[in-house]
């Protein structure tokens, strides 16, 4: 076992260990809102808040059962689209905020919780808790995902970006660098389209600017595999960057948008967001739509087939190669699947040799 798969592996165990403390929360959480032993948050009803909950506990059982995916034997087994696609929103979720994790923590500023998720009154052991598992889990995540699709999938991590042939430019590079654009454009100071500036905390700009980051970092990667340049580029490079910036755009605003249609529909006392709600609901749209079609230009790049050989003489018949003889099982060859053919298993069991002044079963005697 190669160094970096003992690495991913042990990545993908810490991983679920890290993200049991958050399961576990959530399902406190939960309960003691439903017995009322535990404060909702602001801006929530005890439904809305219980609502929001339970899909973050079946989000957190979902990263589990990934990261044990990313390990165990039965993740090479099941259908690699049921591991890849919460593979990918994972790390577009986790892995993309391990740069605002260092960062806010550098800062030391607490006050910049943007969706009202976490309550006011929430000891200061149980916010640790909850950091250490998105952390934890986006470490693991970095470095599990990898090796496991390296694991299944050797040949999207070899040669160079050049070894592909030139495909149109992609549209959702284009829309997921705009969106980012716009976000960097807010993390800087920018004031268009936000509509409440006192809204703002130290948190949103950090936030807003490593999300920006990963939305230009993605476009310009998916941009690069499509038009095959630079040539000499390893493929790994903008596939880790498109894996990553695409999963950011899509898993990210996947989450804000319902949340934000919420607000804009109900209006919850205590929830304004800075930014224009039109706006804001516009922008994670088109975030979606990047995303998906971003990472669709990673996962069905062209694959450039080499042209056989010519041979002089003239070109056999359609049908009467060796190959295509053997595949029908006319001729003496395997078949596709390597099984012999008909004829093969004719002369294996004939009781008796075929040549002329054969006396022995099955004899090369002629």
């Amino acid at each position: 076992m190669e160094r970096w798969d003992r690495v991913g592996r042990r990545a993908a165990y810490g991983a679920a260990l890290a993200l049991s403390p958050y399961l576990l929360i959530k399902v406190s959480w939960v309960v003691g809102s439903l017995l009322g032993v535990l404060p909702v948050g602001d801006g929530f009803g005890v439904a809305e808040w219980v609502v929001l909950n339970i899909v973050t506990v079946g989000m957190a059982a979902i990263g589990i059962a990934l990261a044990l995916a990313l390990v165990r034997p039965w993740g090479m087994r099941i259908p690699g689209a049921l591991v890849a696609f919460p593979a990918w929103v994972g790390s577009g979720f986790l892995v993309s905020i391990l740069p605002f994790g260092v960062l806010s923590a550098l800062l030391d500023n607490g006050g910049g919780s943007q969706g009202g998720s976490e309550d006011p009154a929430m000891p200061v052991w149980e916010g640790a808790l909850l950091q250490f598992s998105f952390l934890g889990m986006g470490l693991g995540l970095a470095l599990a995902v990898p090796a496991y699709l390296r694991r299944r999938w050797p040949e999207a991590f070899t040669g160079r970006v050049g070894d592909d042939p030139r495909t149109a430019p992609p549209w959702g590079a284009a829309v997921g660098a705009a969106v980012g654009l716009v976000w960097l454009y807010w993390a800087v100071g920018g004031t268009i389209g936000i509509a409440h500036p006192a809204e703002r905390v130290t948190d949103g700009y950090v936030l807003g600017a490593v999300s920006g980051f990963w939305a230009l970092a993605g476009s310009v990667a998916v941009w690069l595999v499509a038009r095959a340049r630079p040539a000499r580029l390893p493929r790994w490079v903008p596939l880790v960057f498109g894996w990553v910036g695409s999963g950011s755009l899509f898993a990210w605003s996947a989450w804000k948008l319902p949340i934000t249609l919420y607000i804009a529909w109900a209006g919850p006392v205590g929830a304004r967001p800075p930014e224009n709600l039109v706006v804001a609901v516009g922008l994670h749209l088109c975030a979606v739509v990047a995303g998906a079609a971003m990472v669709r230009t990673l996962v069905r790049r062209p694959v450039r087939v080499a042209e056989p050989r010519h041979q002089s003489g003239p070109r056999p018949r359609l049908g009467t190669t060796p190959r295509a003889t053997a595949g029908r099982g006319l001729g003496p060859g395997p078949d596709a699947w390597g099984r012999p053919s008909r004829s093969a298993k004719r002369a294996a069991a004939a009781p008796w040799g075929r040549r002329r002044g054969s006396l022995i079963p099955n004899s090369p005697c002629a």
